[in-house]
């Protein structure tokens, strides 16, 4: 297989995009013109089917990268005087917390090690313990570890307790399922450059309606403001302000393919076989991941770095990036760590040459003890 004449991005967004994706940002677009505000509709639309919310929800574009979308949806759908309950077990829910603090919502937090899962029976604790929580916010995907959390069971226990639920699937919507049918929420946050192999640049929520009817003047912020962003969509088709109109582009012919592909059961598939290769390959080297199989979703695998004194991640890094694969640093706090993403477009063969750029890295740099011996 010859190299590609860039690096395959293994990480969990930006990531590696086709050919046809990043052809389709090749041409300008008006802002105002019937054919671009029919691509949006079709995104729209199609975003809703991935979730089989169709009837039920509205998907609310919005420029920016993910975050923005997570500060718009609680920013929108909590109250002012809201109070938001925030199940932690790594970065990405800190920055939900640290949302609610900048919002100036009422946050009460469960904090976890980043190795556990997030537990249904402890949100249910704590939703009977304080009445006054109003909603939770969870990730889906924990990319700081890779942890997958348990959705439907925590949506169940939320839905139990009459409280609203906002789920980041940032790093896991269109590769891991999430049924509005079956799983109860008020708000699905997401983003073009993830699971749907788009670029980066837009995110989009998908609200259940009868909530997002309720959420005028909710909003601290203008630009972010979903309910108004809805309101003027549906009434014009048009985005309030200047679009991102490149990236809608390119994200219109990813979902494109994405259908093509075989949807969210090929998609998800596709990454589970990646994550496998990538597992089985790095402990063939003697790599052990950080976390249990069993929480480990199938998006991007943290690994314990070489306990070696020739190891250093920068000299590491490097020499996989000119090897043709960009790796990801560890965002661990405890244990000196790296992340290594199984998304993206780069096919069956991408993986098992990553893992050959490693073994080989490994070797230049003189690094022999991958693992720290077991204690007899």
């Amino acid at each position: 297989m010859s190299q590609a004449p860039y690096p395959i991005l293994l990480t969990p967004g930006p990531l590696t995009t086709s050919d046809r994706t990043r052809q389709a940002m090749l041409r300008d677009w008006g802002s105002w013109d019937a054919d671009f505000n029919q691509i949006t509709g079709r995104i729209r639309k199609r975003v809703l089917e991935i979730v089989h919310g169709t009837g039920t929800h509205e998907c609310v574009p919005l420029q920016g990268s993910g975050t923005f979308s997570v500060e718009a949806a609680i920013g929108t759908i909590v109250p002012r005087n809201g109070h938001v309950l925030v199940p932690s077990n790594g970065a990405y829910c800190q920055r939900l917390a640290k949302i609610c603090k900048v919002l100036g919502r009422k946050l009460t937090t469960i904090d976890y090690t980043e190795e556990k899962q997030v537990s249904p029976a402890d949100v249910d604790r704590a939703l009977a313990a304080d009445p006054g929580i109003t909603h939770v916010a969870v990730v889906h995907c924990e990319t700081g570890a890779g942890v997958l959390n348990p959705l439907h069971e925590i949506a169940m226990v939320v839905a139990k307790h009459g409280r609203g639920l906002i789920i980041d699937a940032m790093s896991s919507f269109g590769a891991l399922e999430i049924d509005a049918r079956k799983t109860p929420f008020d708000a699905v946050v997401a983003a073009s450059g993830k699971c749907l192999e788009g670029v980066p640049g837009m995110g989009f929520v998908v609200v259940r309606r009868s909530t997002l009817e309720k959420c005028e003047g909710n909003c601290h912020s203008l630009s972010m403001d979903l309910y108004d962003q809805w309101v003027y969509m549906e009434k014009t088709t048009q985005w309030r302000f200047t679009p991102p109109t490149h990236v809608v582009a390119a994200l219109d012919a990813a979902i494109a393919q994405y259908i093509e592909e075989g949807g969210l059961q090929a998609r998800g598939g596709r990454y589970a076989r990646n994550c496998k290769a990538l597992v089985d390959g790095m402990a063939a080297l003697g790599f052990r991941s950080f976390l249990d199989p069993a929480i480990q979703a199938p998006i991007i695998v943290t690994f314990h770095a070489p306990d070696d004194a020739n190891y250093d991640f920068k000299t590491f890094y490097q020499e996989v990036r000119k090897r043709g694969y960009i790796l990801y640093p560890g965002k661990l706090t405890q244990v000196e760590t790296f992340r290594v993403g199984c998304i993206g477009h780069f096919g069956e063969a991408g993986i098992p040459g990553a893992v050959a750029a490693i073994a080989d890295t490994l070797k230049a740099m003189g690094v022999r003890q991958v693992a720290a011996p077991v204690a007899a």
